[in-house]
């Protein structure tokens, strides 16, 4: 049975200091639930967030890394540097990675095989642009992502890959995809995946909405049968509304 997972994906956003104060609230107010909770800080601020997590239900988990093991590439992190600080779980492929820092599909897939080849848990990101979903264009944009991104793995990989499906022009914009658009897009991404492998890898793997999730929206959404929960950014950094939309799940 696939996991009911809810991460929040902080970006560029919290000092240490912050950090601590958000975390300590969640913390205290994380109900019980059967869900995986994911909180992804900056790099600076991995180490003290997964001493704080120690012995809680949330999950410390890393917004990006490199595929070298080393080797001269400033400013970034290995697959090995996040196993070092205890984290197990990397976010790869979300949009501004894709759109700001140009990193392609070529790029991605090497960056999951690296990832995966340590034992960490991928959640790759893909999903569409505002014009191609005018366009009508946004399936194929999503086919390719995923064959060009994962299926090149072999098989029993998949149980350690979360799919996170972003519609780009949902993402800090207040625009949400409806529920129905949502599910429709997640079924597609299920009926691909077992098209290329098999039902079984299909309908274990979860796949998570990613585009401006809130208190109001999160129970409608992920009440579609193919949407396994939430990559959340702007909300997770309110404890109030990321408490909600845990209570949500």
């Amino acid at each position: 049975m696939r996991s009911k997972i809810v991460a929040g994906n902080w970006k560029m956003n919290k000092t240490y200091n912050e950090m601590e104060i958000l975390l300590a609230e969640l913390s205290a107010k994380v109900p019980d639930t059967e869900a995986e909770i994911m909180v992804a800080p900056t790099f600076v601020n991995l180490p003290r967030a997964f001493k704080m997590l120690e012995s809680s239900v949330i999950e410390p988990i890393a917004q990006n890394m490199h595929f070298a093991e080393s080797g001269a590439y400033t400013g970034e992190v290995s697959a090995d540097m996040l196993l070092g600080i205890g984290i197990e779980t990397v976010i790869l492929g979300h949009s501004e990675r894709r759109s700001v820092f140009g990193e392609t599909d070529e790029i991605l897939a090497k960056k999951t095989i690296a990832a995966l080849e340590k034992n960490l848990r991928v959640v790759f990101c893909f999903g569409e642009e505002l014009e191609d979903r005018k366009s009508g264009n946004h399936f194929n944009i999503v086919d390719n992502q995923l064959k060009d991104g994962l299926f090149n793995l072999r098989p029993e990989v998949w149980s350690n890959i979360v799919l996170a499906y972003e519609p780009v022009w949902a993402i800090g914009t207040g625009e949400t995809a409806s529920p129905e658009q949502a599910q429709e897009m997640h079924a597609f991404i299920r009926k691909t995946i077992s098209n290329e492998y098999d039902d079984n890898i299909a309908e274990n793997v979860s796949i998570l909405y990613g585009g401006s999730v809130k208190p109001g929206n999160a129970t409608e959404i992920f009440s579609k049968p193919d949407v396994d929960g939430g990559l959340i950014g702007g909300a997770s950094l309110n404890t109030d509304d990321f408490i909600a939309i845990i209570k949500a799940i």
